[in-house]
């Protein structure tokens, strides 16, 4: 390596944690997140950065524009994706995202939060990340953007807007987390549809990603009564599995192994003493190959 290319990888890597976690934050996706810091660093690698004052800046630009560019991306391809698309989990425990990864910055990783976030149009997901995780100016997103100030601050309340409407239903603490997931695995598991049914909200939803690679429902399962047959069916005394606790995007989680070997992480949102929401991925490329 050159020592202008190690002078480069060095000021990459140092602001390494706070870009990966923007990446992952506005794609959902931790392999994504590194193509998009693999391919910020090769445009750092060209660029003559003796014009740049400021690298963290400049790197975080590229970032967001590269993540944008792929979130545009996947919304066209999203069509030919079988099922429903859920963000990758991550475990959390430590952070992925080293030191940088501030407790304020974690709430921001939760997968109910990054499923909302899925909803917004790509504009609108990148100022929201940028304004509320990570507390950056208007004048400054607006830079990153290519955008107006107003703009982005109509893109930031239309965001919020929508966020605050979903967040009612996770705002559950993680003890509660704690205590719903277990009671819900071990009705499941018991085949105990009554105890399961009162765990769940009326209105609750299932998601279910298995990206067409592995056995899932490929709609969402909606209503208490369809999720309780639904996890019974899946996770009931007929079927042979172990089930490994694990932190995921901060919240209680866990890894499923069934006897065929295929894995899923499970993980709930919940409010109110209830369950509000379930996802479950199992598309290979996105469980974490560790517990």
């Amino acid at each position: 390596m050159t020592t202008g290319a190690a002078e480069a990888a060095g000021a990459l890597q140092a602001h390494r944690p706070m870009l990966l976690g923007l990446a992952y934050r506005l794609l959902g996706s931790r392999h994504d997140a590194e193509d998009v810091l693999q391919e910020a660093y090769l445009r750092w690698l060209g660029v003559d950065r003796s014009t740049v004052d400021e690298p963290r800046r400049y790197l975080s630009r590229v970032v967001t524009r590269l993540a944008l560019d792929r979130l545009r991306a996947r919304q066209a391809a999203r069509e030919t994706y079988v099922g429903t698309w859920l963000p990758e989990p991550v475990p959390t425990a430590p952070s992925p995202f080293g030191p940088l990864d501030r407790v304020e910055l974690r709430d921001s990783l939760s997968t109910a939060l990054l499923h909302v976030l899925e909803r917004l149009t790509p504009p609108e997901r990148a100022v929201y990340v940028l304004h509320t995780a990570f507390e950056l100016p208007y004048a400054e997103i607006a830079e990153i953007l290519g955008r107006s100030v107003d703009d982005c601050r109509q893109l930031h309340h239309r965001a919020t807007e929508r966020v605050r409407r979903e967040q009612r239903r996770f705002t559950a603490s993680r003890s509660e987390q704690e205590r719903l997931l277990d009671a819900f695995l071990a009705a499941a598991r018991d085949g105990d549809l009554a105890t399961l049914t009162g765990l769940v909200a009326a209105d609750a939803t299932a998601w279910n990603d298995g990206g067409g690679r592995v056995r899932a429902a490929i709609n969402p399962v909606t209503g208490a009564d369809r999720i309780a047959r639904f996890f019974v069916g899946i996770y009931g005394p007929r079927h042979s599995m172990t089930v490994h606790p694990i932190e995921l995007n901060t919240e209680p989680g866990v890894l499923v192994t069934r006897a065929d070997g295929t894995r899923y992480t499970l993980t709930i949102a919940a409010a109110a003493g209830r369950i509000t929401g379930i996802y479950v991925v199992g598309n290979p490329s996105k469980v974490p190959p560790t517990a």
